[in-house]
């Protein structure tokens, strides 16, 4: 009985390293995979806007609405994840950091402008139409994870970029930036999937199918929303991963 209880002890290690083995991901083809759920959000929401919304202008008409799902999207997801995601690649883990300072901060800042331009769209077209800014939990919640971003590029840039922040100052910040990264990612998404139940809420009643009849813009709307989901999830999953993460260093370099 005790042979057998060994031989058990010693198969469960080997089943438990294999099946761990398994579900080892590379980051690179991950990262691909990512990237080619991101555009095809992009893709989704533009053809949602151009094929069922009416397409785009500025005119302060509903298409000028268009741009701030396709800009929210794009930014505040998207280029958002892909700027999270970027001391995640093997190839920063060596060598200079500034460059890839660089190259994560102007991501952010692409992912801002964006979002800045969608807010601005949303604010003309309820203004033109005399509809009250502000007043729904969508609104409140896309707006409060703009302040948050904002404060957390700032901040970031403060404490990593700036020459003469001391390094005890961004050792504590560190962590800090770390978790409100996660944290306005997944408000990002949750903005974004209120953002289209909605829009299909508003939508979609006189004159239209009902939204409780599920036509096909309800089952393409509700499908990109969960394709946003899947896209934030996965993004926050990657950068919880421990085997992804930069190792720390004490370098000069890693100060720099």
């Amino acid at each position: 009985m005790a042979a057998a209880s060994s031989e058990e002890g010693a198969v469960g290690p080997r089943c438990h390293d294999h099946s761990t083995a398994m579900l080892d991901v590379p980051f690179l083809p991950f990262c691909a995979f990512l990237g080619t759920l991101g555009l095809l959000c992009v893709a989704m929401v533009g053809t949602w806007c151009q094929h069922w919304r009416g397409g785009f202008s500025l005119d302060g008409s509903s298409r000028t609405f268009n741009w701030h799902p396709v800009l929210m999207v794009t930014g505040l997801v998207v280029l958002y994840g892909a700027a999270a995601l970027v001391y995640r690649i093997p190839n920063t883990w060596s060598g200079p950091k500034l460059p890839w300072k660089l190259l994560h901060t102007s991501l952010a800042l692409g992912a801002f402008v964006l979002t800045v331009l969608g807010l601005a769209a949303v604010f003309r077209f309820h203004n033109c139409q005399g509809t009250p800014n502000m007043y729904s939990l969508h609104s409140w919640m896309g707006l409060g994870t703009v302040l948050l971003f904002s404060c957390q590029w700032a901040a970031g840039f403060g404490a990593f970029l700036l020459p003469w922040a001391p390094a005890w100052l961004r050792a504590l910040y560190k962590p800090i930036h770390v978790f409100f990264g996660s944290t306005i990612l997944m408000l990002s998404v949750a903005s974004c999937v209120s953002g289209i139940n909605e829009k299909l809420f508003f939508s979609l009643k006189n004159g239209t199918t009902e939204y409780k009849l599920l036509p096909a813009e309800a089952v393409f709307a509700n499908t990109l929303g969960l394709l946003i989901l899947i896209f934030g999830v996965l993004v926050v999953a990657a950068l919880a991963r421990p085997s992804w993460k930069r190792p720390d260093s004490d370098s000069l370099d890693s100060r720099q």
